[in-house]
Formats: C-alpha cells, sequence, structure tokens
C-alpha cells in the first residue's frame, strides 16, 4: 500500500509546479503583448488584414518616407505579412497569430511592391509608394563616404559564411547519401549556424529563403506540402521520422540554392540604408518569431541557431558602431549594453557547457529574451537619425 503522507506530498508538488506553469505562461503571454505594443509605437498609417486567402484590401497607396501598418491576422492560421521589391524582402512581420495583431514601420521609396499575404500560396497584394518631400529628402541624405569601410568588410564576411553555408550543406547531403542518420542529425545542426550568420540580407531573396528555410506552418498543405523544401523538410525527415530515406534530393536542391545564393551574396548592392536596417529586421523577427514558439520543431535545437543569428547580427552592429561612436557616444554605449544583455540571456540558458531542447526552456524566460531583444532593435532603430539615415 502506498503512504498516504506520500501521496499528499506528491498531490501538492503536482499542484504547485502546475500553478508555476500557468503563472510562467501569464507572464509570456503579457511580455508579447507589452512586445507587440512596442512594435506598433503609435497609430499605423495603414491597416492590413489577412484572411485564409488575401490580404484587405489587396491594394494600397501610401506616399514616399517612413511609414507604419498595422497588421490583423483574421485567418485561423499564424501568417507573416511582408513588402517585396521583386525577390528581395524589404520588410516583414511574421508569426502573427490568429486575432492579433501586429506593426510594422520602413522606409519605402516611391515605386511599386508586391505584398505577401499569409500563406505563401496566397495571391499577392500591391502596394503603390508615390512620390513625396519627405522620400526625396531620406534619399538625399545617404552619405556613402562614412560607409565605404564597413560595407566592404560585411561583403567579405558575407562571402566567407556564404562559403562555410555551402560547404556544411555539402556535407549534410554527404552524410544523408551514406544513410547513417545520427550523423546526418549532426551535420544538420552544424549546416545551420552559418546559414545563421548571413540570414539578414539571405531572408531579403524571397524566392530562395522560400525554398532553403521554408517552415511547414506557412504552408497550406504543411508537412506534405511538395513546397515543403530546405533545411525544415530535412529537419522533419532526421528528427521527426528519424530516416534519411527520400531526402537526397531535397539536399542536392539545398546544395544548388545555396551556391546561387553564394552568387548573390557577392554580387548583391550593399548601400547604408541595407546596412543599417538589416539588424534591426533581424532583431524584430527574432523577438517576434523565433523566441515565442521556436522554428526547429523537430530537432529543438533553437538556442543554437539563435546564438549564431546573434553572431551575425552582433557582426553588423561592430560595423555600424563605429560609424555612430564619434557622432553620438551614448547611443554607440546603448547598442552595446542591449546587445550584452541579450548575449547574457542565452549564455545563462546554457547546460553543462551546451543549450538544451528549446521545448525546456521556461515561457518566462523567453519572455525575458523577446524583451531585451525587443530592447536591443530599438536601440538600433535610433541609428537611421543619427548617422543620417531616415
Amino acid at each position: 500500500m502506498s503512504d498516504p503522507a506520500s501521496n499528499r506530498h506528491l498531490y501538492w508538488a503536482v499542484a504547485a509546479a502546475a500553478c508555476l506553469a500557468v503563472a510562467g505562461g501569464a507572464a509570456f503571454y503579457y511580455a508579447t503583448l507589452k512586445n507587440a505594443e512596442a512594435a506598433r509605437g503609435q497609430t499605423a498609417d495603414r491597416t492590413v488584414t489577412i484572411t485564409a486567402t488575401a490580404c484587405e484590401p489587396m491594394e494600397l497607396s501610401v506616399p514616399g518616407g517612413r511609414r507604419s501598418f498595422e497588421i490583423i491576422n483574421a485567418s485561423d492560421r499564424p501568417i507573416e505579412w511582408e513588402i517585396l521589391d521583386g525577390v528581395m524582402v524589404l520588410a516583414e512581420r511574421e508569426n502573427i497569430a490568429p486575432g492579433f495583431r501586429a506593426g510594422l514601420t520602413v522606409q519605402l521609396q516611391p515605386g511599386s511592391y508586391q505584398m505577401a499575404c499569409g500563406l505563401l500560396s496566397n495571391p499577392r497584394g500591391t502596394l503603390i509608394v508615390t512620390p513625396s518631400d519627405e522620400a526625396a529628402q531620406a534619399a538625399s541624405e545617404v552619405t556613402l563616404r562614412k560607409f565605404l569601410g564597413p560595407l566592404s568588410e560585411y561583403r567579405v564576411y558575407l562571402v566567407m559564411q556564404g562559403n562555410a553555408a555551402l560547404k556544411s550543406a555539402q556535407d549534410l547531403r554527404a552524410a544523408i547519401a551514406s544513410g547513417d542518420v545520427a550523423a546526418a542529425q549532426t551535420a544538420w545542426a552544424a549546416a545551420r549556424l552559418p546559414w545563421r550568420h548571413i540570414q539578414p540580407l539571405a531572408y531579403r531573396f524571397s524566392d530562395l529563403e522560400g525554398r532553403i528555410d521554408a517552415r511547414a506552418t506557412y504552408l497550406a498543405g504543411r508537412e506534405e506540402d511538395p513546397a515543403f523544401t530546405g533545411y525544415h523538410r530535412l529537419e522533419y525527415g532526421l528528427f521527426a521520422r528519424n530516416s534519411t530515406e527520400g531526402l537526397l534530393p531535397v539536399a542536392d536542391q539545398l546544395v544548388t540554392d545555396l551556391e546561387i545564393l553564394k552568387t548573390r551574396l557577392r554580387e548583391a548592392p550593399l548601400d547604408p540604408q541595407l546596412l543599417i536596417s538589416l539588424p534591426v529586421d533581424t532583431v524584430d523577427r527574432i523577438a517576434q518569431g523565433q523566441i515565442t514558439e521556436g522554428e526547429n520543431i523537430y530537432a529543438g535545437n533553437d538556442l543554437a541557431d539563435l546564438q549564431a543569428s546573434v553572431e551575425g547580427v552582433a557582426k553588423l552592429v561592430g560595423l555600424l558602431r563605429a560609424v555612430v561612436a564619434p557622432v553620438d557616444p551614448r547611443l554607440d554605449e546603448r547598442i552595446g549594453a542591449r546587445l550584452a544583455q541579450v548575449q547574457a540571456d542565452i549564455d545563462a540558458l546554457k547546460q553543462g557547457g551546451g543549450f538544451p531542447p528549446y521545448a525546456t526552456v521556461p515561457a518566462d524566460r523567453r519572455a525575458a529574451l523577446a524583451t531585451d531583444m525587443t530592447g536591443l532593435g530599438a536601440a538600433l532603430g535610433a541609428l537611421q537619425d543619427v548617422i543620417g539615415m531616415n
């Protein structure tokens, strides 16, 4: 027979654990709402509602300059909304939960752009940006001279990390071809790191990003959708199915796509405004997407990916701090402190020199990390005004 006293102790222990879980979830929910409020900041210039099949409206017109949008998810799936210039992503907001809304502020030059509306298979809308004095002034204030060094150094970094991403994908392909699941799982985790280093710019190539890093959440057929390719399709096979069966063609395509990406990273135009916007967009995307739910849902190694993303952001931040430090030392210090806090948050999650599965990270720790990441994004957002970019 069981001891009644022991049963009572077990009951109270389970009850206490349940209370902690509820409290942590509530804290995470509250912090998520606060982060969304901070992202919105002020009354939006335009509101876009995303349904299951389209944007409402499907065509928008705004004057050029710094414009804000409020995106409302009226569908029953998490969605993303992007502004596209051809295959290039100018700005985006992802992982908006059903019934929720999110804000996005972006500097726009006159022209015609597309809007990605939720699922990747949905038709795209049109965004018309008309000429304005604000847009003309912003364009005239771009001063290339003080950015020549940072732009050149970042180009070298992109080329080196692009080469590393391709080589690691080739190693992953070889492991899959051998049929060794354990080796392929290890190679997959290693292959993610250089990809995360270059993702701030690679994410702008919407055609390649959609093939290289597509997540089943954003596809109509989820894991069975033919467009489910790239890293996460391989992750699904290796970690959810624990098999290499059928993955070799996917690995071949990943290698091909990374070869194309390597060329684009070497040849894509880089300018000061792009250099400033990349870390802000990346940090916001991480804070409002990856940290909340995780992205590597089959492998669960999001913290290693997150560390690599912060390394890629830190490279950009270091280049920009060299420009801003002589102009505004206090902003330079603020950015440095915010980046150090984010890194400290990540380091504090390590266990035994490595990262635990992301599912084990408590909700309140995720919320704290998202808050600090949002703070870093706000500090980086001040760079545009300080160093001559609006």
